[in-house]
């Protein structure tokens, strides 16, 4: 007697289903798709704000002091006359600038960082991670508060360095993983066989498979970011006045709260859709790649 060991004929409905399961993991969802148009929008909004027909930001006569949305202040005004339309764009600027720009900060060192502990291991990897874990054992908004206070300083490029710093320790250890599990596998030990210097392993075979990873990674810790500047301007220690911010338009907002809520309602909203898009976006990106990594 003999025994069949051949494979089944594959159905139709098999392939079908093999098919259709490349194009269901392609799919982002119309969570994602809204989101990315509300950034575009924004973006879009806050970097045409000058050639807009807006009113100027700063303008105490753009309209009767705590108004309702009106055909000429859409969004209402805030307690001093101010278009709140125009100054939720100009405070956008603000908002996406430093959170773009402090991630990227703590991309580019806590990644350079990480690399090399995942690397060279040993005496590198222990000063590094307790680097990173002595920045990630403090409260984040104490840490940047504390910062900003003691440099007196409240520039652009002073907040950006302070929440960039909240997010290094993070980033060092993710990278740090990352380099870890790459390290080891057969390309990196064929390249290091074949005489490769460890310079050109790490930027020619490791960094290539660790950017995708960390950069959407870093999409979610935009959406940190802009709360962590939020926070730092609630307590008036962003980039200062006259300059609107999505935190101070909240601050400016809060004592006048029971007469209008407009004031504290749209850099709110503006706020809060844009950190929920910015974490959609960051995590459909991180599914696709098969990694739920977290900088949060």
């Amino acid at each position: 007697m003999s025994i069949d060991t051949t494979a089944p004929a594959e159905t139709a409905s098999d392939r079908a289903i093999g098919d259709e399961a490349p194009k269901k993991r392609r799919r982002l969802g119309v969570a994602v798709w809204v989101s990315g148009a509300w950034l575009l929008v924004l973006s879009l909004g806050a970097l045409l704000a000058p050639w807009l027909p807006l009113a100027d930001p700063d303008d105490t006569r753009a309209g009767v002091p705590l108004s309702i949305p009106t055909a000429q202040n859409l969004l209402g005004t805030d307690s001093l006359g101010r278009d709140l339309l125009s100054r939720t764009l100009y405070g956008a600027r603000i908002s996406i600038v430093v959170g773009v720009a402090a991630v990227l900060v703590s991309a580019v060192v806590g990644g350079a960082i990480g690399l090399v502990a995942g690397y060279f291991k040993r005496r590198v990897e222990t000063v590094t991670l307790f680097g990173a874990d002595v920045l990630m054992a403090f409260p984040t908004l104490l840490l940047a508060a504390s910062i900003v206070t003691f440099t007196n300083s409240r520039g652009l490029v002073t907040v950006v360095g302070v929440i960039a710093l909240i997010y290094l320790g993070p980033t060092i250890r993710i990278v740090r993983a990352l380099t870890l599990s790459i390290a080891n596998r057969e390309f990196v030990t064929a390249s290091r066989s074949l005489g490769a210097r460890n310079g050109r392993i790490l930027r020619r075979e490791i960094l290539p498979h660790v950017v995708p990873t960390l950069m959407s990674a870093m999409v979610v810790a935009v959406a940190g970011a802009v709360v962590a500047e939020g926070g730092l301007a609630f307590l008036n220690l962003s980039v200062a006045p006259p300059t609107p911010t999505w935190g101070a338009m909240i601050a400016a907002g809060k004592p006048k709260i029971d007469e209008s809520l407009y004031p504290v309602l749209a850099p709110g909203f503006a706020l809060f859709m844009t950190v929920l898009s910015l974490t959609l976006i960051g995590d459909a990106l991180q599914r696709r790649q098969g990694r739920g990594l977290d900088v949060l």
